[in-house]
């Protein structure tokens, strides 16, 4: 491994102050401790309160805030770690980036969120501040399939053990070691799938392993970011063609992933919020949520909120999570109306 030198979570913007830099950015606008908690990432630890480390674009990022900037500090590569081989980005990523930070004279891309045209109306009730992250597509498909009957706890340990099985090591911080999310190369490995069962995944590792495979041979690995360029249907259809992949995986990889801020994810959390609060009648009977209703839900926001329906979506998901609901934080839904007959 060479020198593995050990470094320590940067927990306090006073000590090591030159090695911060800072976005302005208010609370209002963006909520960190919203965003990277409510299911979107699975890769965002708050090891001291309000500082957030994860790994975004192969290198390891702690994130805090103010409450007019988002503060963020970039960790340096262990020796023998180095971004040409550790396989996460391929030379037109590298190019690209190196270029974005000459541009805006930073050091490395901080994480980009969708924005409204309009900041967020001051409405009493509502949480503000949630944005949608904008996250590697093939991180956030892959980590999107090992969502299907699972919570938020399980999934980020499956993910956090696929990491350090078939990813690169980047550094370690105190006692923990981080990792880059797994290749496309590394996911459609032949023994990739019992190595997943090995770690928990049950019969998640074969769609894991399968999508990666049918990327790989049918499409390219540069493929899931070209949809970026698709509208969102050929997008979502391209998507929901893929092993274990169906419409809420999919919709989730368009709105988080591939800029379709229309996309509108349906669970049985937003089925819930839309029978009681939008459409009453939607479903009734129904035990499991069906493909005319999901669709009728997707349409029913886009018609409602228009561009941005996957992003008020958002707003009502994390305003039912047990863990945002006394903030001081919450605001009104968004675009609540009367419920219809």
């Amino acid at each position: 491994m060479g020198n593995s030198r050990r470094m320590c979570h940067r927990a306090s913007l006073s000590a090591c102050a030159s090695l911060w830099r800072s976005i302005p950015c208010p609370r209002s606008e963006l909520r960190l401790g919203y965003v990277l908690a409510c299911g979107q990432s699975f890769r965002w630890n708050e090891w001291n309160p309000e500082y957030w480390t994860g790994v975004l674009d192969g290198r390891v990022w702690t994130l805090t805030q103010t409450d007019d900037h988002v503060w963020y500090t970039v960790y340096s590569k262990e020796e023998g770690a180095s971004e040409e081989e550790d396989g996460f980005l391929n030379t037109t990523k590298r190019k690209r980036r190196q270029k974005d930070a000459e541009e805006k004279r930073m050091p490395c891309n901080p994480p980009k969120v969708i924005k409204t045209e309009e900041p967020e109306p001051e409405k009493e009730g509502r949480l503000v501040g949630v944005r949608v992250l904008r996250q590697d597509p093939t991180e956030c498909l892959f980590a999107f399939i090992c969502t299907s009957n699972n919570h938020i706890s399980r999934i980020t340990g499956m993910i956090e053990r696929a990491c350090s099985s078939l990813g690169r090591r980047l550094c370690q911080l105190d006692s923990v070691v981080y990792y880059t999310f797994p290749t496309l190369e590394a996911l459609a490995a032949g023994d990739t799938k019992a190595k997943l069962q090995e770690l928990g995944f049950g019969y998640r590792a074969k769609f894991v392993t399968e999508s990666a495979q049918a990327i790989l041979s049918e499409h390219g690995c540069d493929w899931l970011e070209s949809l970026r360029l698709a509208p969102y249907e050929e997008a979502r259809s391209a998507l929901c063609a893929l092993p274990g992949v169906g419409a809420k995986v999919a919709d989730c990889v368009c709105l988080m992933a591939l800029d379709k801020p229309q996309a509108v994810p349906v669970d049985t959390h937003v089925w819930k919020i839309a029978k009681r609060d939008y459409l009453p009648q939607l479903g009734a009977g129904n035990k499991s949520l069906t493909g005319r209703v999901y669709k009728e839900i997707g349409d029913y926001f886009r018609t409602l909120w228009g561009p941005y329906a996957g992003w008020a979506q958002s707003v009502l998901f994390c305003s039912e999570l047990k863990k945002f609901q006394g903030s001081a934080d919450r605001k009104k839904p968004v675009g609540k109306t009367e419920p219809q007959t």
